[in-house]
């Protein structure tokens, strides 16, 4: 078991989470397809639309698929199907092929998320599955981070941003090619393989069910943190945008320092009370910010509301797979689906907010928290299930 949990295996599989913040450069693509076209903000908004509506779609077939076909196969396939989405914007860039594009790579991308969390699981020790899975997110988040700042560069140094895809698509098939050169045992359950109706079964055991409606709510509190908080902070403190949106940037600085701190702290901490202490610290950040007396306090608060809910999504799943090892892909399946909480949440959070004020926001980030907590005490009364 020593051998199969070597640096030499693990590389390779933290560098498809490295492929997987690749689709965040829809984010910044988005811009500069609107200028290039001169499109309206209703139709440049397509392309992050239609990224994540594969995440419906994919991603318990997906599960399904790997179960029958392997989760390392699954997992080169998705960073090549993401290589080949950075091509046709590159041989011939028009807005229809930067449709096509993007929708190739969320396809690919739903793959990865769905099978590249239980592969890494699958070689990691019962002791470091939360810390490999904190440290998996933080890879990912410097791909996000670095995405903006390469584009910037090329469009500064070179005047053209879409160099971006010959590097990106060369990396997604160098790191397809060096995990298909490990060879690697996968684990294989004994039970009947992965359909629609073990996908059912395993969603209808209460513990699971309750785990996946936390990642719903943990990934639209993400998305709703991340697309309100400026507006917040812009009513509350009567600032500009511009000074609003350090509170954005403050925010994902403390997802990338706890995400560090938590692949430090899990191989030593028991991840039951992380995760009861993350949650606390999430809430009681979010609390103090509707209290809070300042523009620069506020700031602080922000970053650990950020620095205790790092770690949430990794911390659920890998305890959600602790028990029921044997229905990994199934459970992938159905977190990546809950992916879609992020579609749900903020939409509400806005409606809230302009009917009842902007205080409404971290009202709705703080149910969020609040079933998370109901969650992690669901949690606590458990125990591991190796069925």
């Amino acid at each position: 078991m020593k051998s199969k949990r070597s640096l030499r295996y693990m590389l390779p599989i933290f560098m498809s989470f490295y492929v997987m913040g690749f689709v965040d450069l829809v984010g910044v693509a988005t811009g500069y397809v609107k200028q290039d076209f001169t499109l309206s903000d209703s139709v440049a908004q397509l392309l992050p639309s239609i990224v994540f509506i594969w995440f419906a779609l994919f991603s318990i077939p997906t599960g399904i698929f790997q179960d029958r076909k392997g989760k390392k196969f699954t997992v080169i396939l998705a960073m090549t199907i993401t290589g080949l989405g950075m091509i046709p914007p590159l041989v011939y860039y028009s807005y229809l092929t930067a449709v096509i594009g993007f929708m190739i790579i969320g396809i690919g991308n739903t793959i990865l998320q769905v099978s590249a969390n239980p592969l890494l699981l699958d070689y990691s020790s019962d002791e470091t599955k939360a810390a490999n899975l904190s440290l998996s997110q933080f890879i990912k988040a410097i791909a996000s981070m670095l995405g903006p700042v390469i584009v910037a560069g090329l469009a500064k140094y070179t005047g053209n941003w879409r160099l971006v895809f010959p590097v990106y698509a060369i990396i997604s098939f160098l790191s397809a090619f060096w995990l298909y050169s490990i060879k690697i045992e996968e684990s294989r359950p004994e039970k009947e393989p992965a359909s629609l109706k073990t996908v059912a079964q395993i969603l209808k055991n209460p513990f699971v069910l309750i785990m996946v409606l936390s990642i719903f709510f943990q990934v639209g509190f993400d998305v709703s943190m991340n697309s309100n908080i400026a507006n917040y902070l812009k009513n509350r403190y009567s600032i500009s945008l511009e000074t609003a949106s350090l509170g954005i940037s403050i925010y994902f600085a403390s997802l990338m320092a706890g995400r560090l701190l938590g692949s430090i702290l899990l191989r030593k901490v028991n991840t039951k009370i992380f995760l009861i202490t993350s949650t606390l610290v999430t809430l009681a950040g979010l609390l103090s910010i509707l209290g809070s007396p300042s523009l620069k306090f506020t700031w602080v608060l922000i970053f650990i509301t950020g620095l205790g809910f790092s770690n949430i999504f990794p911390l659920v799943f890998a305890l959600t797979v602790e028990r029921k090892p044997a229905y990994a892909n199934e459970i992938s399946g159905l977190v990546i689906l809950a992916v879609s909480g992020g579609a749900v949440i903020p939409p509400i959070a806005g409606v809230l907010t302009q009917k009842y004020g902007v205080t409404s926001s971290i009202y709705v980030l703080i149910f969020c928290t609040l079933y998370t907590l109901f969650a992690t005490y669901y949690v606590l009364r458990q125990k591991p299930d190796k069925n």
